[in-house]
């Protein structure tokens, strides 16, 4: 069986895949998203990444901040159901991960122009909140700026079956310049004297990472708390810094969205980081194989790596990347920037399928937080001569599975499905019985249980 995650992200920002247009009526919105989930089940994938706080706002139920403009056009107006509820219910249908996907200090996005509603953190604690370019961001150096993000995050990992908490590359925000192409300094004067009037002995560019640093760890280790099962990850620029390794140019991550991101892998403080690799396999400056062999050799604690890659890349390209992801020891996943390039029936997605999924996986196995194996299932199989054969299975344990794996074996050749919890039978034709069928148990962390197996008795010979 095997052992890959297989993602896609699902960006709600801008309306970039879902849903495709503020204003649509729930019934609209929940036929798309079932339209994109049904399609990431069909491509073979086993988890998506949902944004659910693109800026300061919610895609669910939340008493802490107001609704997202997304949903209906008007931040703070309810779309009349709850989005992420109904997201995790459908993916959880289709045997699929959902992990929900957070920008911690975004607090407004470019480009809006919808009225800011009255319990946004803009109007309810402005001094957070800061001008940069043409977006609003909250400053990381404020403690109370953490803390509030921090309770926004812990919020969802409470009251949601989430498989995850997800962040992307977006910390201290993307450097900003003028009408006359200076560079803006973010305006975090303030914090920054404060720390120092404290009696702080970093430099600013190492407190503004102290910062992010701080953030992370707490997220983990508050998760973890609520739920030790819970996975935490973050899908950092693909570059640390330029030079590591020595062929590598570009943007320096570590010193200008202050995200160290070598350091959460080395230390432990993710369950899994996924680097954005978007660039070509043979970009001189950006070699997809060199970096991605840098990355997994700083996962000295052997957390899960998994790949982003981007469908700007023809589909030569993305799958050729896909197979050097599977070659490379250390990396365990991909997931696909992002969901829109994978819903055309026709397209360059059909190839992925055809070729690089052609066979279902299971997500990787997070040890560290739950190495217990689930029961061996109960399994009974019968035979009627009109309907066929049918097996049926039930949990044999305190704790759910979470998915099933059912092997069987027709005419020689073996079968492998992974079903969601939900699904306790299937049924063969009584003219293509299963010779042999296994049935395994997955928890949550992708731990399996010991198959239980039947196999068909031969037909006794008539006697003489």
């Amino acid at each position: 069986m095997q052992r890959e995650l297989r993602g896609a992200w699902i960006a709600s920002v801008k309306n970039i895949d879902w849903p495709s247009k503020p204003g649509l009526s729930a019934a609209q919105q929940q036929t798309e998203l079932v339209a994109i989930l049904d399609r990431c089940a069909q491509l073979r994938l086993n988890a998506v990444f949902l944004q659910v706080r693109p800026a300061c706002d919610a895609l669910y139920e939340s008493s802490l901040e107001p609704w997202s403009e997304c949903l209906t056009g008007t931040m703070g107006r309810s779309p009349g159901y709850d989005p992420l509820a109904f997201a995790i219910r459908e993916a959880r249908r289709r045997g699929l991960e959902l992990h929900a996907w957070f920008n911690p200090f975004r607090a407004r996005r470019s480009g809006a122009t919808g009225a800011v509603a009255r319990d946004h953190i803009s109007k309810v604690r402005p001094s957070l909140v800061k001008s940069y370019g043409s977006s609003l961001w909250l400053d990381p150096g404020e403690r109370d700026v953490q803390d509030h993000s921090l309770r926004v995050v812990l919020d969802v990992v409470r009251r949601y079956d989430v498989d995850g908490i997800h962040f992307d590359d977006y910390f201290y925000p993307y450097e900003e310049k003028d009408r006359q192409g200076r560079e803006l300094p973010f305006p975090d004067d303030s914090s920054w004297k404060r720390y120092q009037a404290g009696g702080g002995r970093l430099g600013r560019e190492d407190w503004r990472r102290e910062n992010v640093n701080r953030f992370v760890r707490q997220v983990q280790s508050g998760a973890h708390e609520l739920k030790p099962w819970m996975k935490f990850g973050i899908s950092p620029f693909g570059i640390w810094r330029p030079g590591y390794p020595p062929s590598v140019k570009g943007l320096d991550a570590y010193d200008s969205l202050y995200a160290d991101s070598r350091r959460w892998l080395v230390e432990g403080w993710v369950d899994y980081l996924a680097p954005q690799l978007y660039w070509p396999t043979h970009a001189p400056e950006q070699s997809f194989p060199a970096l991605l062999k840098w990355w997994t050799e700083q996962n000295t604690r052997q957390r899960h790596l998994w790949v982003g890659l981007s469908h700007r890349n023809d589909v030569e390209e993305i799958a050729g990347q896909i197979r050097l992801t599977r070659k490379q020891p250390g990396a365990s996943g991909i997931i696909h920037w992002s969901v829109k390039a994978l819903r055309d029936q026709r397209g360059p997605a059909e190839t992925l399928r055809r070729e690089v999924y052609a066979e279902p996986a299971l997500s990787p196995a997070f040890s560290w937080l739950d190495n217990t194996p689930p029961a061996q299932p109960a399994l009974s199989v019968t035979t009627d001569a009109r309907s066929g054969t049918k097996a049926s299975w039930s949990n044999n344990g305190a704790e759910a599975a979470r998915l099933w794996v059912l092997q069987y074996r027709n005419s020689g050749a073996w079968r492998t499905e992974i079903l969601s919890a939900a699904q306790t039978s299937c049924t063969w034709a009584i003219q293509d019985p299963p010779e042999v069928i296994s049935l395994t148990a997955v928890d949550r962390c992708g731990n399996t249980s010991a198959p239980v197996v039947l196999e068909k008795r031969a037909t006794a010979p008539p006697r003489r």
